[in-house]
């Protein structure tokens, strides 16, 4: 009942809206989140238009269910992107040229990417790094030396590929490549347009029917940590992650994983002895000889295997790269441990200065203090609350006066958020802030951060749950009166219980938590959303702390859209 109240004043501020023309509807973004309208007509061909164009090739929820049915024979996958690649201009013997470092795993993938990354960075090459999500802008997943690429070259490469793609489907059924599928093929055209060195590519989801695994001849591949996630498209179990996660292994291709337990282990050195390739396991960080610790640019005690897993992959890569002819192709022989080399100046240093926004990551912005990490999993959610519980506590012993702690939550898909709610529920938060993954309710909302996969009602429904799973955790099981509106007779928070709120959009989140004390957050430039008195009164604690610690995790997409408002470089 409780939730068609919502819903119901939802629709109806659609009215309230077109008498006043301050406001835009949140069904207005339910429209644009959960429909997918064909591209203009006219194209500026500009980077806006190429954005919005590629949010046409978003599967909907919809396609999303056909696509799970269709798993029964994922090797058409492969097959649908070999013809896409080709379609594009490409071939896949192509890519062989970019001398390709590949990288799965269910956490610590992208953080194992980017310490890959800078170390051959460092070493003076060019370097190509494809990888997902992006925070803020698209053009993130593609990267040259480090740097998203541009927005003239990403209108440039992507009118190129959609072009060509453009102009052979009514030959292929009218079929065009899906959004992430798009993105990669890109990112290959880009890397061999601009003649990188070699590429660090992340795989998507799984990795056996990823879209990414076109790829025929890296040069060493990598899994890290593996745990259960997208259970409905790799399986149930650790073991039948583990076997997807392992079809990214090549004949005769160097292969590396962290620590495993036993289990996905023994699925993954069976795989590696039916493809015919080695299997090494790295040595934990403080065995490397090197004096004294090594330092990390990436915070978080689980970036040690991450940083290991880079120096082995990059270390194999190196040695490859300076044998003008390739060793012969290492068989299988066993699951073996990787030597503990002693790393050189360039891998030290680009450990180091590793940077990866969106994890572990902490902005102070006077006496507001964010801490963002985008764990999404209950094991990286574990590593995010050892994280958070250290550097927090440790910020609180240093601020001298009063600190109130408020979490910002949100989880998509398929996500067991009750689980990772109760991993948070001990960090004695003051406040649980619940909101939905859109970046403002308004309609200058980027189209970088435009999502077709889910309406606004689902995303909502999915915030209130939370919140009620909050409560139970927290010994308050009574259903809560629903005062549902706020100043205006606009239904922007559901108010429900002094310690918990939910909010429509991020930035009426965090600037509810803020109260006005984070300047960045105080832009003139910024929409602010007026809140009914009494939900102010809840926020006096905000108002009168000499400290707010803000923990943001959940969601990637979560964390990005508060970068968006939090560090607004990132949006240049």
């Amino acid at each position: 009942m409780l939730l068609f109240r919502v819903l119901e004043n939802l629709r109806a501020w659609t009215e309230v809206s077109a008498r006043n023309r301050h406001w835009t509807s949140i069904v207005g973004l339910s429209v644009r989140f959960s429909s997918t309208k064909a591209a203009p007509r006219y194209r500026r061909m500009d980077y806006q238009d190429a954005v919005c164009t590629l949010n046409t090739l978003q599967t909907n929820a919809s396609a999303l269910e056909q696509v799970k049915r269709e798993r029964g024979h994922p090797q058409l996958q492969l097959q649908a992107m070999r013809g896409f690649l080709q379609r594009a201009g490409l071939k896949v013997e192509e890519l062989d040229r970019l001398n390709i470092i590949h990288v799965t795993g269910t956490k610590g993938k992208g953080s194992t990417c980017a310490f890959t990354e800078k170390i051959l960075r460092n070493y003076g090459f060019r370097t190509g790094f494809y990888s997902s999500p992006h925070l803020v802008q698209v053009r993130e997943r593609i990267r040259i030396n480090g740097q998203p690429i541009g927005k003239e070259l990403f209108t440039k490469y992507f009118w190129q590929v959609y072009g060509r793609l453009e102009e052979t489907k009514d030959a292929h059924g009218g079929s065009m490549p899906a959004y992430f599928r798009f993105l990669t093929i890109l990112a290959f055209h880009v890397f061999l347009q601009e003649k990188v060195d070699l590429a660090v590519i992340e795989v998507g989801i799984g990795g056996a029917y990823d879209c990414t695994n076109i790829i025929r001849r890296p040069w060493v591949c990598g899994i890290s940590s593996l745990g259960i996630d997208h259970t409905s498209i790799l399986g149930d179990t650790i073991e039948k992650i583990a076997w997807q996660k392992g079809g990214i292994f090549k004949p005769g291709v160097p292969a590396f994983t962290v620590k495993q337990p036993d289990g996905p282990m023994k699925v993954l050195q069976e795989r590696a002895e039916e493809v015919g390739c080695s299997l090494s396991v790295c040595p934990d960080l403080d065995e490397y000889e090197s004096e004294g610790s090594l330092s990390l640019g990436l915070a978080g005690q689980h970036q040690r295997s991450n940083a290991s897993l880079a120096l082995q992959l990059s270390h194999t890569w190196l040695q490859r790269h300076i044998l003008t002819d390739p060793a012969s192709p290492v068989e299988f022989s066993g699951v073996s441990s990787a030597p503990a080399f002693q790393p050189s100046p360039a891998m030290i240093k680009g450990l180091a200065e590793t940077e990866w926004p969106g994890r572990n990551q902490t902005l102070k912005h006077g006496p507001v203090t964010y801490y963002m990490d985008g764990a999404h999993t209950t094991r990286s959610m574990q590593a995010c609350v050892r994280w958070f519980n250290e550097v927090a506590t440790q910020h609180e012993r240093n601020a001298g006066g009063s600190v109130l702690r408020v979490l910002l939550f949100n989880a998509t898909g398929e996500r067991d958020c009750a689980a990772m709610l109760k991993l948070l529920a001990p960090c004695h938060f003051d406040f649980a802030v619940f909101c939905p993954n859109i970046t403002e309710a308004i309609a200058s909302c980027n189209a970088d951060q435009q999502n077709f996969n889910v309406s606004v009602e689902n995303m909502l429904t999915r915030c209130l749950d939370n919140q009620q799973s909050w409560r139970v955790l927290n010994g308050h099981e009574e259903k809560p009166e629903a005062e549902l509106l706020i100043g205006g007779g606009l239904p922007l928070v559901a108010e429900r219980h002094g310690d918990t709120l939910v909010f429509p959009c991020i930035l009426s989140a965090l600037q509810w938590i803020s109260q006005g004390r984070d300047s960045v957050l105080a832009d003139a430039n910024k929409h602010t959303i007026p809140v009914k008195p009494s939900i102010n009164a809840k926020a006096a604690p905000l108002r009168e702390a000499q400290n707010i610690h803000v923990l943001i995790t959940g969601s990637l997409h979560l964390v990005g859209g508060a970068l968006k408002h939090l560090d607004p470089a990132l949006n240049s």
